[in-house]
């Protein structure tokens, strides 16, 4: 028998926590994507019952992905399903999101302050979590009599995970994101060109991990006081890049009966990211195959650069894509518009002339 590479096993773990909502991923990212488009376009506004129950159905899925994320990873871990839920419940308990991502005071626990970290939409809190469950679940069963196993390893295994979680593996990811973040405006201060390389590249590698969360604040605040921003310009090309490897792939799997599934899921997740949500694309095709996410990461950083070259700023929050480039209009437009056009181009090119490892 063939050993699996650490790295292979690690890819077949988050093929098998993510494969099961990928489908689900995809049809919320639609419903979203026509949502916006309805309002972009004035047939809906955001008051309209029709916009508001689902576009809720749609974003909603993304704000509560933990929960997702801990079932699917309990089913692939073999853990308690019910006390891997019982993470993302204290993780986005309305008590906790109020103090920890809107400010609203402070907390400790034990004499330790716990720090402030977005929850809703994040990956590897829940991820690692989950993951330390297994060996507390596994501690806990030689030690405890069967009698009380029931009602009593929930709770300990509870008492062990859940502070480690929101002191350690929460921050993680804010850590990664502000990490990221700073060597942005490092770079975009020293050139708008490199930056635009850095970001275009990173951008969807920070999603994979849940990071990207951590630039929506900076985003927002540069929106505020500056009546504009720079960064998110910046990550178009990226989007449209996972598009074209996701596409790539679905044309590249052969046509057999056992490939139809795999070629479903990469149609869909081509079609996600072009209406601007990656999660299918990255999840479910491209983050297990790494030289289609490297081509996928390269052609956004060439778009990024030109966008960086251009200086085009966005007026108002929205991640860009095709449906909301409303938000982009003004001085570089046309060179964003493009830049998500070229980001789709070099990744199918690119994708294709090395079709040769993608062809199952």
């Amino acid at each position: 028998m063939e050993k699996k590479s650490i790295g292979k096993k690690i890819i077949e773990q988050i093929t098998g926590i993510f494969s099961p909502v990928i489908n689900i991923i995809t049809a919320t990212s639609i419903m979203k994507g026509l949502m916006i488009l309805l309002v972009t376009t004035g047939v809906l506004t955001t008051n309209n019952g029709i916009y508001r129950i689902f576009y809720a159905a749609s974003d909603g899925l993304f704000y509560f992905l933990p929960f997702f994320l801990a079932f699917t990873a309990s089913k692939q871990w073999k853990t308690d399903t019910f006390t891997s839920l019982l993470i993302p419940v204290a993780m986005l308990y309305p008590d906790i999101v109020d103090v920890l991502e809107n400010g609203n005071g402070s907390m400790t626990f034990l004499g330790l302050n716990v720090p402030s970290t977005v929850y809703h939409s994040s990956v590897l809190p829940v991820l690692f979590a989950v993951g330390l469950l297994v060996f507390i679940e596994k501690l806990w069963d030689k030690v405890l009599p069967e009698s009380i196993k029931g009602f009593s390893k929930p709770i300990l295994c509870s008492i062990i995970v859940l502070p480690i979680t929101f002191l350690v593996f929460g921050p993680l990811g804010m850590l990664i994101g502000d990490a990221l973040t700073k060597v942005f405006f490092t770079l975009y201060n020293f050139s708008p060109i490199v930056a635009g390389l850095f970001m275009g590249f990173f951008i969807q590698p920070m999603v994979v991990v849940g990071a990207h969360w951590s630039i929506v604040p900076v985003c927002i605040n540069n929106i505020a006081n500056n009546g504009f921003d720079v960064i998110l310009p910046l990550l178009g090309a990226a989007v449209y890049g996972q598009a074209g490897a996701a596409l790539c792939i679905g044309l590249f799997t052969p046509k057999k009966k056992e490939n139809i599934e795999k070629r479903r899921i990469a149609f869909q997740a081509a079609l996600a990211a072009a209406l601007g949500v990656t999660e299918p694309a990255l999840f479910g095709v491209n983050v297990a195959r790494p030289r289609a996410m490297i081509t996928a990461c390269i052609a956004g950083s060439i778009g990024g650069a030109i966008v960086g070259i251009a200086g085009t700023h966005c007026y108002s929050f929205a991640f860009p894509s095709f449906i909301t480039s409303v938000a982009y209009v003004g001085p570089g437009f046309a060179v964003f518009l493009g830049s998500m056009v070229l980001g789709f181009v070099i990744s199918v090119g690119l994708m294709f002339a090395q079709r040769k490892y993608f062809i199952e």
